[in-house]
């Protein structure tokens, strides 16, 4: 049986920190965070460090689901002056299983918008993926429809029934995966009271 990555998000008596932990591939070590008093702690490999909360320069929150697990979320963070971190809301099992973490991860992201505003952080706080690859995103998506609608026509007039039928559930599919993706990452910025209810799980 696979074991469970250590894994906590919820807050103690005392000053007792926030901690979020994940594997970003089956074969690499856990990447952990934590939030205490002197700011974001993190150890990623040999690599470690604790960025204070005033430090943090951007947030970007967007929603990147995967072949193996469609509830997946992503933050990523900016430091003044250089380096950048990524938090998902999912962590590497096994070979063929990504398990969600979601209310760990809503928690630990949540409360580091809380702290940074505490500390009165002047961040940028995004969500959704950038302009261009939205527009880019949403040019595709409708040149696809278009291309559908014109072979679910050719189909129909030429009584080609079953392959109506398929195209119909293609399109289906299509509507709920890449135009779900397309409207949880609408570009937008917001504010340290009120986060992206559909970026966060």
């Amino acid at each position: 049986m696979p074991t469970s990555l250590p894994n906590e998000a919820t807050e103690g008596e005392g000053a007792r920190p926030i901690s979020y932990a994940y594997k970003a591939s089956l074969i690499s070590s856990a990447q952990q965070f934590e939030l205490t008093d002197a700011g974001l702690s993190w150890r990623i490999g040999s690599r470690s460090g604790v960025w204070p909360y005033t430090d943090i320069a951007s947030i970007r929150l967007s929603y990147r689901p995967m072949s193996l697990q469609a509830r997946r979320f992503r933050a990523d963070i900016a430091r003044t002056g250089g380096g950048r971190i990524a938090i998902v809301s999912t962590t590497w099992q096994t070979v063929s299983l990504m398990t969600p973490q979601d209310q760990g991860y809503r928690t630990f992201i949540t409360e580091l918008h809380r702290r940074m505003k505490e500390a009165g952080s002047k961040a940028s706080l995004t969500g959704g993926i950038g302009t261009v690859s939205y527009a880019t995103a949403v040019v595709m998506l409708a040149l696809l429809a278009v291309a559908m609608i014109g072979l679910l026509g050719r189909a129909l007039a030429t009584s080609e029934f079953t392959g109506a039928l398929f195209l119909v559930a293609i399109a289906i599919w299509f509507a709920w995966t890449i135009g779900g993706f397309i409207k949880r990452n609408r570009p937008r910025k917001y504010s340290f009271d009120e986060l992206p209810e559909t970026l966060l799980p």
